[in-house]
């Protein structure tokens, strides 16, 4: 049963309105069914959009920051829970430890980053959980993503089941399909 899920995404808002969309929608989904969030615990970007929205909706939040990004990324006021953490590794291992599932909106080379270890992660056999990338609907942030490893694939440098490693969902409705099926299945 899925109780809290991990969120990586943007500490920037990015050029398409729809990406703020796409993070408030999900901080509120995460607060109208109870779900955790947990996240990198800063103010900024499309990770401040989902943790103020999910606080607004009376949602558990839980944020995990460095202690050398407390002041870049401004740790969020009202967090439900604080953890301040050594290194970005021990957040990623922390914010990992504390969710059942991963879900990943748009962002820049931080959120591939944490994208690329959990990937790595599961590719090792580490863990099962479910990695959700979410696109707005009608959007393809993901789509140049999913083209690197298809070029992977074609190089010879992927081992088999890559593809699987990722669930790419078209928005929040969606998102919240694949989370109703994977608690009922």
């Amino acid at each position: 049963m899925t109780r809290a899920l991990c969120l990586f995404c943007g500490s920037k808002p990015g050029t398409d309105p729809a990406f703020a969309d796409l993070a408030v929608a999900f901080g509120a989904l995460c607060a109208a069914r109870g779900l955790a969030l947990v996240y990198g615990g800063g103010t900024h970007g499309l990770m401040g959009f989902a943790a103020r929205a999910a606080l607004a909706g009376g949602g558990t939040v839980v944020g995990v920051i460095p202690e050398t990004l407390q002041v870049l990324e401004v740790a969020q006021p009202g967090l439900t829970e604080l953890i301040v953490t050594a290194t970005l590794h021990e957040r990623k291992a922390t914010m990992f430890a504390r969710s059942d599932a991963i879900v990943v909106l748009p962002g820049g080379i931080g959120t591939m980053d944490e994208l690329f270890e959990v990937m790595t992660w599961k590719n090792l056999g580490l863990h099962a959980r479910p990695i959700f990338l979410v696109d707005p609907v009608g959007g393809g942030f993901w789509q140049g993503f999913r083209d690197l490893l298809g070029h992977l694939d074609r190089s010879g440098f992927a081992y088999p089941g890559l593809f699987a490693l990722v669930e790419p969902v078209a928005g929040i409705d969606a998102l919240a399909a694949r989370l109703d099926a994977r608690c009922s299945g």
